[in-house]
């Protein structure tokens, strides 16, 4: 209490200040354009000038009574209330023994306004406004304010005259009844007056407009009479004009409305995964997770589910290729298995192959994975097992070329390392630790980036891809950054031994089966950044079929055909010739 009375003693002192600046301090007074005496003032504020709409460098107080700027239609209003006062007067029975007086006021600005707010609110006979802690108390000049018309000047009036209690309307009009000229004069609860109207058509054609009676509305009993015939439309031919502001949307466009009125709306195409709901046609609504819509749709249709079956021709190809090669590395390994003793074997690393040929079965298997529909095992093992496979296989093949290349070139010169390498099993070692760390990372893979069955909405707006996010994880990346070094490391090991004898020289051979892993990987990772359809898992197995692949034929089949094609090629002399022309080239140079 104690601070809404703090905010009006300050809102009366602001209007004192004012109004001591406004009328005192200043040369302008604002006083009543036309007024009449009695026993209550009315005031009436209305545009009887025009605005001054000319740009100002500062805040200027706007003169009424300029040239060329008399406002018509605020001087009917300034009438329709004197006439109406005056009208209340004569009567003996509306009010008798009171008399209504007036007080308008031309008000052409906002600051014109402010002046005859002023002056209304002012004590009867003053030109001050009086502190007081009850507004409800304070007595005005005026009663009862009429106007003004315009939004910004009544807007200002109601928060300077709302606190001292001045109504723009009579608390008691709507008890109001009488007969003026014929007619009954009432009004509703809301103050709404219900009483008979003529219907003038405004005619703007010529440099002055003119307006005629085309009908009327009464009010007891109620009718309404139009004359449609003295009515003059501005189409073609007279016509009537559609009474709509917006017409009919296509199908598949929302009504956005326009403004206020919900006749007024734009077009708008429901954008693609939108439809139109013709119980809400002002909005478009989103499809379904599992639904899509083209662009203007009025429904949404189910999402197809794709993915790599295994009835479908490229999952029939990859399949007999994939089979293949497993079926080969097995032969191959029974074909080593009978033939452990000869010199092709030993040189190819004897035992060691079956643990090279085994990763690379176990990657295979792996590949089956990526066929059908993705499930949870699916998903954590496809990938993985490809890996920790290829992870062996050049462990296998990275520590096979650098023994060769020790024995041949730096057994003599390094003796000592050379008798603990083979006394600590160094080649068994490597291939363990290599082999370690690719599993390690594996696990870690599948404990904090677990591959999972997932359905892809964001591909394509039809389609649900069924996929696993494992080429999304780090996993992934760290897997093949690992396998990629191993790579590198093959390649090293293998071109330092391109001089070797002819029966352990690999390079060639390891230098096409890296090539061909490189040039594999590259392919899937341009098809994979263009490419996100359906066959994707297609390519990616693709891709490591022709790692395995390479990785096969680049070491194992020159040695098969030796085996199988060249038996003279496989015995102790011919291997012994090799090593003693290697030593005399060695000695020559």
């Amino acid at each position: 209490m104690l601070l809404q009375a703090a905010r009006l003693v300050g809102l009366q002192l602001s209007l004192s200040l004012f109004c001591c600046w406004a009328f005192s301090c200043h040369s302008t007074e604002s006083s009543p354009d036309f007024s009449l005496p009695g026993d209550y003032l009315l005031a009436g504020l209305f545009p009887i000038h025009s605005d001054y709409l000319e740009v100002r460098s500062r805040p200027m107080v706007t003169l009424c009574d300029r040239s060329n700027s008399f406002n018509s239609h605020g001087y009917h209003l300034f009438q329709a209330m004197r006439f109406s006062i005056e009208e209340i007067n004569n009567s003996t029975a509306l009010l008798p023994n009171v008399t209504l007086g007036y007080e308008l006021y031309d008000v052409c600005s906002e600051s014109a306004s402010v002046y005859a707010m002023l002056r209304i609110l002012s004590v009867p006979g003053t030109h001050h406004i009086e502190i007081q802690g009850d507004t409800s108390r304070y007595s005005p000049t005026a009663v009862a304010v009429i106007g003004p018309s315009s939004t910004n000047h009544a807007t200002a009036a109601a928060s300077m005259l709302s606190p001292f209690l001045v109504p723009l309307l009579l608390e008691q009009i709507h008890k109001v009844n009488f007969l003026l000229h014929e007619d009954v004069v009432t009004f509703n609860d809301n103050g709404d007056p219900l009483s008979s109207y003529d219907i003038i058509a405004w005619d703007w054609s010529g440099p002055k407009w003119t307006f005629q009676v085309i009908g009327s509305s009464r009010w007891s009993p109620v009718r309404l009479d139009i004359n449609k015939t003295k009515i003059q439309w501005h189409g073609k031919d007279n016509q009537v004009p559609t009474s709509v502001c917006s017409s009919n949307c296509l199908e598949g466009h929302a009504q956005v409305i326009v403004g206020v009125h919900h006749c007024c709306f734009e077009c708008v195409p429901c954008e693609a995964g939108t439809f139109l709901n013709k119980s809400d046609p002002h909005r478009c609504q989103p499809c379904g997770k599992e639904e899509w819509a083209p662009k203007r749709s009025q429904t949404c249709f189910p999402r197809t589910v794709v993915f790599l079956a295994w009835h479908e021709p490229v999952s029939w190809v990859l399949l007999a290729a994939n089979t293949l090669l497993l079926l080969v590395v097995v032969g191959t390994a029974g074909l080593f298995a009978w033939h452990l003793e000869t010199p092709v074997v030993r040189s190819a690393g004897g035992k060691l192959c079956f643990l090279m040929l085994g990763s690379l079965a176990v990657g295979s298997c792996g590949l089956y994975g990526f066929l059908g529909k993705p499930t949870l095992i699916m998903c954590l093992l496809r990938q993985t097992l490809f890996a920790l496979g290829l992870a062996i296989f050049l462990s296998c093949l990275t520590i096979r070329s650098f023994q060769l290349v020790f024995i041949f070139k730096f057994s003599a010169k390094l003796p000592i390392f050379y008798r603990a390498w083979v006394q600590h099993h160094g080649a068994g070692l490597f291939v363990v630790i290599s082999s370690t760390a690719q599993l390690l990372i594996c696990l870690t893979w599948l404990a904090v980036w677990t591959p999972l069955p997932t359905r892809e909405y964001q591909r394509f707006p039809q389609l649900v891809m069924l996929d696993c996010t494992e080429a999304k994880s780090l996993g992934f990346v760290l897997a093949f950054i690992y396998n990629s070094l191993l790579s590198v490391s093959t390649f090293a090991c293998s071109y330092l031994g391109k001089d070797l004898p002819e029966n352990y020289n690999e390079a060639k051979c390891v230098t096409f089966s890296l090539l061909l892993n490189f040039v594999s990987w590259i392919a899937f990772f341009t098809t994979a950044s263009v490419y996100q359809g359906k066959y994707l898992p297609a390519v990616t197995m693709l891709a490591a079929l022709s790692c395995l692949s390479g990785g096969f034929s680049g070491y194992f089949l020159p040695k098969c055909y030796v085996i199988l094609c060249r038996p003279d090629l496989n015995s102790t002399a011919y291997f012994q010739a090799s090593i003693q022309e290697y030593t005399r080239r060695c000695s020559s140079t």
